[in-house]
């Protein structure tokens, strides 16, 4: 492997560089957007049970906020409780939008990855295939040395490849989880507004 970036030259670090941030940026992402970390099961429930028994308490509040991204929303409307039901709903959604926008950390950087990976490589082997033809002397190229050098050029195609597809796969499944995670927050926070102006029982 280092035999073949030392035969590539310079333009193949960029795609390493590259490569290193996706997989940094998709193990995280893997790590944050997990459902159990963002939606815990149960929360609500509980949430629901602290307000039927002892009432809304700051201390409940900032329990709640600081548990995790759907608790923040909900907290957002147990601080509006007992306001009128449009205005518990708007400070809910205003949390949603923030919450909305951590959840999407990092997803145009690890999408601009995937996109410009193949045109780095494709860069690369340009360059490699210039540098092959301008070395080939006047009296003629000699074949086997021609072919390994194109060879080498495409290592910069192939590798821009292999980090590209990856990347748009995880892009993809990151953008429909957090749509997911999303709608799965909006139901519970519309089920808290409901049960706070008794217009829905547990």
């Amino acid at each position: 492997m280092f035999a073949i970036i030392q035969a590539v030259g310079w333009p193949i670090w960029p795609l390493l560089l590259a490569s290193v941030i996706a997989v940094a940026l998709i193990a995280e992402r893997l790590l944050s957007l997990r459902r159990s970390r963002v939606v815990p099961p149960g929360l609500l429930d509980k949430v629901l049970v602290d307000l039927r028994g002892r009432g809304v308490t700051g201390e409940m509040i900032a329990r709640v906020d600081a548990h995790s991204p759907l608790g923040r929303v909900l907290a957002a409307g147990l601080r509006n409780v007992s306001s009128p039901r449009e205005i518990m709903k708007e400070a809910i959604e205003d949390a949603g939008r923030a919450v909305s926008h951590q959840l999407e950390r990092y997803m145009t950087t690890l999408g601009t990855i995937a996109a410009i990976s193949p045109l780095l490589g494709l860069f690369g082997t340009i360059v490699g295939m210039i540098d092959i033809f301008a070395s080939q002397g006047v009296n003629g190229a000699n074949p086997a040395q021609l072919a390994q050098g194109i060879a080498i050029a495409l290592y910069t195609t192939g590798l821009g490849l292999i980090i590209a597809i990856p990347s748009m796969i995880f892009w993809r499944h990151f953008r429909a989880l957090i749509d997911s995670l999303v709608i799965d927050m909006e139901q519970q926070a519309i089920k808290l507004v409901e049960v706070a102006h008794g217009e829905r029982r547990v």
